[in-house]
């Protein structure tokens, strides 16, 4: 079992940055692939990044590729996502999500494990 538990969400102007933050219980962290999801008002839940469990492959949405960096760090168990040049359609809660598998995948069906999520708010 994996507990998630996301902070570092807030109000930011465009162009801005925040750095999303989750912290994960439990002993088998480092055995996880970790993604963070987004969920706008009235759309669905969408993948953003993922990471391997050692940290040495990453997937990254179009949308954020070039902006957003994901990270981990196994020690502390958490996961880390960077987000720079922040736009108005970033706005979205974000959710850390983790899965029992080595493989990368995109699919919200393939996660076994989510945070509570946490507001990121972009204004222009």
């Amino acid at each position: 079992q994996v507990q998630l538990v996301e902070s570092g969400g807030g109000l930011v102007q465009a162009g801005g940055s925040l750095r999303l933050s989750c912290a994960a219980s439990g002993r088998t962290f480092s055995t996880y692939t970790m993604a963070w999801f987004r969920q706008a008002p009235g759309k669905e839940r969408v993948f953003v990044v993922g990471i391997s469990w050692s940290g040495g492959r990453t997937s990254y949405s179009d949308s954020v590729k070039g902006r957003f960096t994901i990270s981990r760090d196994n020690a502390k168990n958490t996961v880390y996502l960077q987000m720079n040049s922040l736009k108005p359609e970033d706005t979205a809660v974000y959710y850390c999500a983790a899965r029992d598998g080595s493989t990368l995948r995109q699919s919200t069906t393939s996660y076994d494990f989510w945070g509570q999520g946490t507001q990121v708010t972009v204004s222009s």
